[in-house]
């Protein structure tokens, strides 16, 4: 192997051994926000595979950025990931556009209303407008919920076949906060009604007593790229509110969608 061969060798290990790095910093802050208490360091490291002195080096180097914190009983996701999410909110274009929208869409309706995507196989709030009547459920931002249950089922009906198949494979069914039963066949028409009608009104799914109405953005292709829901309590969240709200939705939805670039 000549010189020039050797050193493109080295660079490639060096190349791959920091990509590697990098993956196993994301495998750790991952686990660290899945967990919902500090973890110590060989819990981490037991979780993550990795040994335990390179999980302490990585640890290390994510304190000095900030991206992970270290308590009296362990490590925790670090501040950083509350300055990261400001500047997501700022810059990213479908939170930008979609704000104004909210706003008058709490305004109007007086219901809680806000945006959710899809990440995966679960929705995460991106923006959050509070509304006058007061919401029994609060759909907090950022956090991971279920696609199978309240609202998110909007974005649970634009997945795939296959995709639908792997969200639930573990889920041959599953109870509502009401205690009806649901089972997979149920959940699968449902989803059909709700590609047929374009939105999904819910009550008491996630939280006894609670209710939403929720349709989907569209992009100017066409595609599903959000969620769009009001909510409130059941009892002022009726059917006939409900009706009104479905077309305020998919009013202010499609004005989102108008300015999208």
């Amino acid at each position: 192997m000549d010189e020039e061969s050797n050193m493109a060798a080295v660079s490639d290990i060096a190349n791959t051994t920091s990509m590697r790095s990098l993956e196993r910093s994301f495998e750790i802050l991952d686990i660290l926000r899945r967990s919902r208490v500090p973890m110590r360091l060989t819990d981490i490291s037991i979780e993550s595979g990795i040994h335990l002195a390179t999980t302490q080096r990585i640890l290390s180097v994510m304190l000095h950025y900030g991206y992970v914190s270290q308590e009296r009983y362990g490590y925790t996701v670090g501040v950083t990931s509350m300055i990261n999410a400001y500047a997501f909110h700022m810059t990213n274009s479908l939170s930008q556009i979609s704000l104004p929208v909210v706003q008058e869409l709490a305004g109007a309706s007086g219901f809680m209303s806000a945006l959710s995507v899809r990440v995966d196989m679960a929705q995460v709030t991106i923006l959050r407008i509070e509304g006058n009547e007061p919401a029994r459920y609060l759909l907090p931002l950022g956090e991971l919920t279920p696609l199978h249950l309240g609202g998110a089922r909007v974005l649970a009906a634009a997945l795939s076949p296959e995709d639908i198949k792997e969200l639930m494979k573990d889920l041959p069914e599953f109870r509502l906060a009401s205690g009806q039963v649901v089972t997979r066949k149920d959940f699968i028409k449902n989803l059909e009604i709700i590609r047929e009608h374009g939105f999904v009104y819910s009550v008491s799914e996630r939280e006894l007593g609670s209710a939403s109405v929720s349709v989907p953005v569209l992009s100017q292709e066409g595609q599903v790229v959000a969620s769009l829901q009001v909510f409130g309590r059941a009892a002022d969240l009726d059917e006939s509110k409900a009706d009104w709200c479905v077309v305020e939705l998919k009013r202010a939805s499609s004005a989102i969608t108008k300015r999208l670039p």
